[in-house]
């Protein structure tokens, strides 16, 4: 087999080697696509939460270190813990809600607290997924993966006009780098021969960096003053255990594992195309638990699977275990040395624009086949309309959630996966199986 010795071929393998200088541009191209995503929770919650520069900076250190050590531990399972499928793993979006309600209120050290206890709640419910998982059937997880799909397009449609955050956001000059990026993945994956396709994204990022020199958009400073080299340290803020801090934190735990179902669940249908193992989202949830009460210890944020990645792979195919996990080592070494994150960071936010929209149109297009694959019977379109209408009419008008506790808009109001997810699993218990079959005999 081609498995047996180093091979360009192998990357469409999960198993198989691939000779090093080909698997780290693979592995590049899955850090590059992640690492403004990875870093920017952390100063959004950091800044919140009232933290000093210098402690954000080690926060985003550490959140480097911690997502290469839990895509390595997705990638080659620690007995239970993983699940041995091509995940890259990140800084959670989910929490940055809740964390800053809790931050400015409790103080970070709440935050930690509530991270450690939360993550390791979510680590051993995924240990004994296998008796709960026959909940989240087929049409379930189908929905689940089509509403991260479509939760990602605000972001991908944030980002190609320079940031959510971005007062100059929409400014033409992120609409010409935007632009370009797209065009340069559609170009490259177009023409490009063999294998070299499925380096697009790469591509893309490399021109639309460029042109955003050029154009006078990458901002240096932050390199100064930058360390060559630092290592974590363990408990930078002392834990504390607030109850309602922690249920809150909690219930977004079991939030995020619900979109590390969708996300497994797409993985395994793009990437290998078969349904996903009930032992592989097992290990897949018990990873995001586990690694996150890590991460809690060194005072960092929680570490999901990431939805963008899972669109990359969508897009390249490319799902070698290998080949990904040079993209592991590449973040664990972003982690100790500061300096190499600081100029991935450099990157401009409409450059990943350019290139996640193709991705995150990818899980959605993943999601509309993983319902096609289920029938369209009556009772499945009957979720499938209900969970979406509701999961992502609702949160797109927040305010409907105004009579609602601080603590239940949190969870719920604007984060539409939670609601599909919620709704589907409702109607899956109540609606009669036989639904729509005729009234014959």
């Amino acid at each position: 087999m081609s498995n047996s010795k180093a091979s360009i071929q192998n990357i469409y393998q999960l198993d198989g080697k691939v000779p090093v200088t080909h698997a780290v541009p693979f592995g590049l191209q899955h850090v590059l696509a992640m690492f403004v995503a990875n870093i920017s929770p952390i100063m959004i919650v950091g800044a919140a939460s009232g933290l000093a520069q210098k402690d954000i900076a080690m926060l985003i250190q550490c959140a480097m270190i911690m997502a290469g050590i839990g895509t390595l531990i997705q990638l080659f399972p620690l007995w239970r813990i993983g699940s041995g499928l091509p995940i890259v793993m990140g800084i959670s979006f989910t929490f940055v809600s809740v964390f800053c309600y809790i931050g400015p209120k409790y103080g970070y050290g709440t935050i930690v607290g509530a991270i450690m206890i939360g993550g390791l709640i979510e680590g051993t419910l995924g240990l004994f997924a296998k008796y709960w998982m026959k909940l989240i059937t087929p049409i379930v997880a189908a929905n689940v993966v089509t509403a991260i799909g479509f939760s990602l397009l605000s972001v991908g449609a944030n980002s190609f006009g320079g940031g959510a955050a971005n007062p100059e956001l929409g400014a033409k000059k992120y609409w010409i780098i935007g632009s370009i990026t797209l065009v340069c993945c559609i170009l490259f994956n177009i023409f490009a021969k063999s294998f070299f396709k499925q380096l697009s994204v790469l591509f893309g990022l490399i021109v639309g960096y460029i042109v955003s020199i050029f154009m006078g958009v990458v901002d240096f400073s932050g390199l100064k003053g930058t360390a060559i080299i630092a290592l974590p340290k363990p408990m930078p803020f002392t834990p504390e255990f607030n109850v309602s801090a922690i249920v809150a934190v909690t219930v977004i735990f079991l939030v995020s594992a619900t979109e590390t179902i969708g996300d497994t669940s797409a993985l395994a249908s793009t990437g290998l195309k078969r349904d996903v193992t009930v032992r592989e989202t097992s290990g897949s949830i018990a990873c995001d638990g586990y690694i996150s009460a890590l991460s809690g210890l060194f005072g960092c944020m929680p570490i999901t699977s990431f939805s963008q990645n899972v669109g990359l792979v969508a897009m390249t195919k490319v799902v070698n275990r290998m080949a990904i996990a040079t993209g592991a080592g590449i973040m664990i070494l972003a982690g100790f040395f500061p300096i190499f994150g600081a100029v991935l960071s450099t990157l401009p936010e409409a450059v990943l624009g350019g290139c996640t929209l193709m991705m995150f149109g990818s899980i959605v297009t993943t999601g509309i086949q993983m319902v096609g694959k289920c029938g369209f019977s009556q009772r499945n379109v009957t979720i499938t309309a209900l969970s979406l209408s509701i999961g992502l009419g609702f949160t797109q008008v927040p305010q409907i959630f105004s009579r609602f506790p601080d603590m239940f808009k949190i969870v719920f109001a604007e984060n539409c996966v939670a609601v599909v997810f919620i709704v589907a699993i409702v109607l899956n218990l109540i609606l009669p199986k036989n639904m729509g079959e005729g009234t014959g005999e």
